[in-house]
């Protein structure tokens, strides 16, 4: 199967409960992950994950990363800021320019 963008969008959670919408309010026993391991073995040419902020990156770390072999758990990664209004901090210019790293890496592949 040729994947023509050469980019795929999954979040590192496949269900979970809050109260609220802010990510700091998910429920930890409530957490349910997406199986990547079987999306690794699918796709094995993935050489780099853009995590949507902190807590992505924080919950792939905690729940995924220990039960992938070795082979996926060298694949780089990097934390871009989170796409959520309550990420105040950057206005959504400043998010977008970040962001904006994706197109780059593709570029060079």
């Amino acid at each position: 199967e040729e994947i023509k963008n050469k980019i795929a969008l999954w979040d590192v959670l496949k269900t979970c409960e809050r109260n609220g919408s802010l990510d700091s309010s998910i429920i930890g026993k409530t957490i349910k992950t997406n199986d990547f391991k079987s999306f690794f073995a699918a796709y094995p040419s993935i050489k780099l994950i853009f995590f949507n902020g902190q807590r992505a990156r924080g919950e792939y770390i905690k729940r995924v990363l220990p039960l992938l072999s070795h082979k996926y758990q060298t694949i780089k990664y990097q934390i871009l800021p989170s796409t959520s209004p309550a990420m105040a901090r950057l206005s959504l210019e400043q998010k977008f320019t970040k962001w904006a790293i994706i197109t780059k890496k593709l570029e060079k592949t």
